[in-house]
């Protein structure tokens, strides 16, 4: 792929406009931020888990971001943000900085950033879902687990070249245009670094994007290539989301085309919305995932969510939802990691209520 060459010659490119522009005085800022976010989670399958976690309406981190002006429009921008699992304070993402970690150059027409990314099926499942990809409700985190592919998800087992998961994309280059008449396009790079297969061993993901008015789309096509270990998995998705008032639509699909020998292809949607009134949210989704070719089943939820804004900061948030896995065969399906002995091969549905606390600073 000619992809590396584009980018690094952007940056390049960038780089040498910059130092023309170094008569304007320089002027930067630093930002912390975080999220702290825990809840009680009450499962109920063939037997009851009750539990606290970390991460139930956004991920619990802290971050620094930060931009440099660097004059006639150009600037230096960073960001590392670390996950936190705050029930037991260990680090998520199985990595320190695992959230995201970036420096790069932007302009008025785009920016270049290198280092871990977000993907766009993360954005486009996150953006445009009534849940979001969070643990909390029918999420869609539950889409496109066909035959153990996790697009959603992400992990370092996820990715079919194990770069990060095409949520997140380790060693990636990004290239992101500005907006352009409501629309902007990006594509990402995450080279699989293996001497002899860098160009096989790697992500490509090619996205769009339109927001104008009430409407909002998003196209994304990913291709998660490892041809070292011959499994080759093609990621297409499309996302919508219409306003009008307090209330707003979602809905989605996400299509998973394996191309290795076990051609364990997938297919899932999603449609919701919520509705705000004040200090208060009311949220409902339906989502189904089906896999195709291998006898894994299905998997359909269907959950309603509350949540009240004590402030800009703080949230209170609740949400009951109902899994139902089907197939004689299927590895059962849930947001969060299914702890031993909760389903039989009897007993596959999963009744899930959740209350808990968000604050963001």
């Amino acid at each position: 792929m000619k992809s590396i060459p584009f980018a690094f010659g952007a940056i390049a490119l960038a780089a040498s406009f910059a130092a023309s522009a170094q008569t304007a005085p320089s002027t930067s800022n630093v930002t912390i931020y975080g999220v702290v976010d825990a809840y009680v989670q009450s499962a109920h399958g063939s037997s009851t888990v009750n539990r606290v976690q970390s991460g139930g309406l956004n991920g619990s981190r802290i971050g620094f971001r930060g931009t440099e002006d660097l004059g006639n429009g150009l600037k230096a921008l960073f960001a590392i943000e670390s996950g936190i699992n705050l029930d037991d304070g260990t680090s998520g993402q199985n990595a320190f900085w695992g959230r995201q970690a970036f420096v790069g150059l932007g302009s008025s027409y785009g920016q270049v950033t290198l280092g871990r990314q977000y993907g766009s099926i993360y954005t486009l499942s996150n953006d445009f879902s009534a849940f979001g990809n969070t643990p909390t409700g029918p999420s869609t985190a539950v889409i496109g687990g066909f035959g153990g592919y996790e697009p959603v998800r992400g992990g370092a087992t996820a990715s079919a070249t194990g770069n990060g998961g095409p949520a997140r994309i380790n060693n990636s280059v990004k290239v992101e245009t500005a907006s352009y008449g409501g629309f902007r396009g990006g594509f990402v790079y995450g080279a699989g670094e293996v001497a002899g297969a860098t160009n096989d061993n790697r992500i490509a993901d090619v996205y769009a994007r339109y927001t104008g008015g009430p409407f909002d789309a998003m196209l994304s096509f990913v291709d998660d290539k490892a041809d070292v270990t011959g499994l080759s998995v093609r990621t297409t998705s499309a996302a919508a989301a219409y306003t009008f008032g307090p209330a707003r639509v979602t809905g989605g699909i996400i299509s998973v085309d394996n191309r290795s020998a076990t051609d364990a292809d997938g297919r899932g949607y999603w449609v919701g919305g919520d509705y705000r009134f004040g200090e208060h949210l009311v949220r409902a989704q339906y989502l189904e995932n089906k896999a195709r070719n291998v006898d894994v089943g299905t998997t359909k939820a269907l959950g309603v969510g509350y949540q009240y804004d004590l402030s800009k900061r703080t949230a209170l948030y609740s949400s009951l939802t109902h899994f139902k896995n089907e197939g004689s065969t299927y590895t059962n399906r849930w947001n969060a990691s299914i702890p031993d002995g909760l389903l039989t091969g009897d007993d596959r549905k999963v009744t899930e209520f959740v209350a808990g606390i968000r604050h963001s600073f």
